[in-house]
């Protein structure tokens, strides 16, 4: 039961999330997942520990996919290489049973999180900004010289 009400909010959360929250979401998994693998690999659970590089794996291929690189420009650019370089440190983690190589590529990832939390902040914050001056709807705006009756 716990499971469908997890998954049905974790499905909620993700299709009313905008491009900025999803990215975040797939940091916060994946760093969730390597921290599974670590698990795993501490209790000599290889299946497990497999499947949770896995998955971590998919995540960096989605979020390397998901690049736009016409718009993103260089940065893009370096984003693409980082993930590359993670996602071959999680198949030779799994490769060798590292847990070094888990740990590091969960430390670029948190790096990674912090900055795209400053950035979510950074757009609520603009969001909030650029609504505090729409008046609300229906209303009309108040006149400082207004008065109930007119007359001519």
């Amino acid at each position: 039961m716990w499971r469908n009400a997890h998954d049905t909010y974790l499905e909620d959360r993700v299709l009313s999330a905008g491009p900025v929250e999803l990215v975040h979401l797939l940091y916060q998994t994946c760093i969730t997942s390597l921290g599974d693998a670590r698990h795993h690999l501490a209790e000599g659970r290889i299946l497990e520990r497999a499947r949770s590089i896995s998955k971590a794996c998919a995540i960096l291929v989605e979020l390397t996919t998901a690049l736009d690189h016409e718009r993103g420009g260089e940065l893009s650019g370096r984003l693409a290489q980082l993930y590359d370089y993670m996602h071959r440190r999680l198949i030779d983690a799994n490769f060798r049973q590292s847990d070094a190589a888990l740990a590091e590529v969960a430390g670029l990832l948190a790096t990674l999180q912090e900055g795209w939390e400053e950035l979510m902040q950074d757009s609520r914050r603009q969001e909030r900004t650029e609504t505090a001056w729409v008046p609300a709807m229906g209303q009309e705006p108040e006149m400082a010289h207004a008065s109930s009756s007119w007359s001519f």
